[in-house]
């Protein structure tokens, strides 16, 4: 169902790879870099310098070598045998920039957490983007998945976004070239996202405060808190709410080794702390099948799975 184990390992992987001013790292637990805190190693983690160091390793990379981008790491799930290849992520200072400007739009850099985004609304006192501080991740991986929650998602407030694309060209895109709909975009699979501008709109400290606040109380009472978790599972069909289907196809208490379906929120799958990717996939195949044999319905993944089954 998940594919079959293999060798992959290259020991010499990072000898044929360009000189970059970025770092490699080699056979890298992904379980570090995910929140539900599974995962195999990447076989080699390259974090460019900056923007030109990326294209640089693009333009002159093998054409045949295995890439993926990885960002915060919380709507992940990776397989249990790791990711082949080269894992490109993000988190360079230059790729932690964040800057207001003189229209007031925000520009962040792929690599910023989103919650970050609260020092920079509350000094200039610009209101709009408070959902995006409630969900988990960095900016860049909130863009491919078309974040939302609260009646808004990344769709509503983008202006711009900077790539590169799998040839190491660097351009700056409009919102219409990145095809965001639901939870999703369909901009071509070898761009990756390296900054992008944000419109706001005029706050005060105090309703940005008390949004925040606000929308922090609801994720509490009404989704697993401090939990390993990876958020919503699956995405909600049109005019459906996934959870509502989970539980009607008596789903609510389904369980793999560590693998359980969240007590508070039936759309949450938690890693209780020995599960495997494994499990947790097997957690999610299961609740796919019952739902289709009770409502007729397929769910659709939202959480993103990768690399290969050991």
């Amino acid at each position: 169902m998940f594919g079959k184990s293999q060798k992959w390992f290259n020991d010499n992987l990072v000898e044929i790879l360009p000189k970059v001013r970025g770092t490699y790292k080699q056979n890298v637990p992904m379980s570090k870099y995910t929140w539900f805190g599974v995962g195999g190693p990447a076989e080699v983690m390259f974090s460019p310098y900056d923007e030109d160091d990326l294209a640089l390793f693009l333009k002159t990379k093998a054409y045949n070598l295995p890439i993926c981008v990885v960002g915060g790491g919380s709507n992940l799930l990776v397989r249990d045998g790791g990711i082949p290849g080269v894992v490109i992520k993000l988190d360079s200072k230059y790729f932690r920039q964040t800057k207001v400007n003189e229209d007031k739009s925000i520009t962040c850099f792929a690599g910023v957490k989103n919650v970050e985004l609260k020092k920079l609304m509350l000094e200039n006192e610009r209101g709009g983007l408070e959902f995006l501080c409630s969900i988990p991740g960095v900016i860049g991986g909130s863009v491919k998945t078309n974040a939302g929650c609260f009646g808004r998602s990344v769709k509503d407030v983008i202006l711009s976004a900077t790539i590169v694309d799998g040839n190491g060209e660097k351009a700056t895109v409009g919102v219409e070239d990145l095809m965001l709909s639901y939870r999703s975009s369909f901009f071509p699979d070898d761009w990756i996202i390296t900054s992008i501008t944000f419109k706001t709109e005029p706050s005060t400290r105090e309703q940005i405060s008390k949004i925040l606040e606000e929308q922090k109380q609801y994720r509490m009472q009404s989704q697993p808190y401090n939990e390993r978790t990876a958020g919503s599972t699956f995405k909600n069909p049109e005019g459906l709410k996934a959870w509502e289907l989970i539980k009607k196809s008596g789903c609510s208490g389904l369980s793999v080794n560590g693998a359980k379906v969240s007590e508070k929120h039936c759309n949450f799958l938690i890693n209780t702390g020995n599960a495997t990717a494994h499990d947790l996939e097997t957690l999610g195949e299961t609740i796919v099948s019952k739902v289709k044999d009770t409502t007729s319905i397929t769910l659709e993944w939202e959480v993103k799975r990768m690399g290969i089954a050991k």
